[in-house]
């Protein structure tokens, strides 16, 4: 399928136009392509970096490296935005900055500082686990703009969310911090989407034990008191540079005699005693599912 965006131009007078017979030409102005124009857009080449580092926040960097699809018009320069969370309304659109378009790539980056800038706050107080989309509007060498409120998205299978385009009508920044060790204590599970704690929060003694290895924690949360048998811990390996953290698979106990393991990811905020994972159940050889637990050092 060519990857082209056809921006529909109608003239006024299609809409003036009379009951009179039509003939040739006028029949209907869609009929001939020289009346459609040729829009643009980015496609994402890689995400060099989505995490901002908290304990290092202003000089922390998020990035990636895009181009303009080859067939569309050519694009002059990249207009970059902010919000926090996420937001299609432009009018919660906060500028960050723009960035001239270079071939064959160019790189679009958001420091720490720009974005609290851009916000109109302190960047120390972004909090780790919190994230902000960064917004691009490009702008052609004839003076078009097109970003993701402008552009369509194809019946919700196309250019903006559909993988075949891999558009770059934004990206978004994590606030992370890097791990470190000891973790090991009481934890109150505050999020259960399995629901073997309810009602929440709940405190789970013993929750967390650093180990066995290096970078890793052993989690002592699955199956819940009521709802199981616990024979084992959830191991959870933790990347030190930036929290991100990946279940081994691990046979953690039974639920109604059924052997349980687990698999999945999820984050470590070391730095506010905060873990934060989405966990895949396997249960007598059949999948669950994967449900959102998070547990908060008491």
């Amino acid at each position: 399928m060519k990857k082209l965006i056809i921006i529909v131009v109608i003239s006024l007078a299609f809409f003036g136009m009379t009951s009179c017979k039509k003939t040739g030409g006028e029949i209907n102005p869609l009929s001939s392509v020289t009346n459609n124009g040729i829009g643009s857009y980015l496609v994402l080449d890689s995400d060099v970096n989505l995490n901002l580092n908290s304990t290092a926040i202003a000089n922390s960097t998020v990035s990636i490296e895009v181009h303009y699809y080859p067939t569309g018009e050519p694009v002059d320069h990249i207009i970059l935005y902010a919000t926090p969370g996420a937001s299609f309304d432009t009018t919660q659109w906060h500028l960050v900055k723009t960035v001239a378009y270079t071939s064959p790539k160019t790189t679009l980056s958001v420091s720490g500082t720009e974005l609290g800038s851009a916000l109109g706050v302190d960047p120390t107080t972004f909090a780790p686990g919190s994230t902000y989309n960064i917004y691009t509007r490009i702008v052609t060498k004839s003076g078009k703009t097109y970003d993701v409120t402008n552009t369509g998205d194809n019946s919700g299978s196309g250019l903006i969310s559909g993988t075949a385009y891999n558009s770059a009508f934004f990206f978004t920044a994590f606030v992370v911090c890097p791990f470190v060790a000891p973790m090991a204590g009481d934890y109150n599970i505050t999020t259960d989407a399995w629901e073997d704690y309810v009602p929440l929060p709940q405190l789970i003694p013993g929750a967390v034990t650093d180990g066995p290895g290096a970078n890793q924690l052993s989690l002592h949360v699955y199956p819940g008191p009521a709802a199981g048998i616990q024979t084992g811990p959830m191991i959870v390996d933790v990347d030190p540079t930036n929290g991100n953290a990946t279940i081994e698979k691990s046979t953690i106990g039974t639920y109604g005699g059924s052997v349980t393991t687990v698999t999945g990811s999820g984050h470590v905020f070391s730095c506010t005693g905060t873990i934060s994972l989405s966990v895949d159940f396997v249960i007598g050889g059949s999948d669950q599912g994967a449900f959102s637990m998070v547990i908060v050092k008491n």
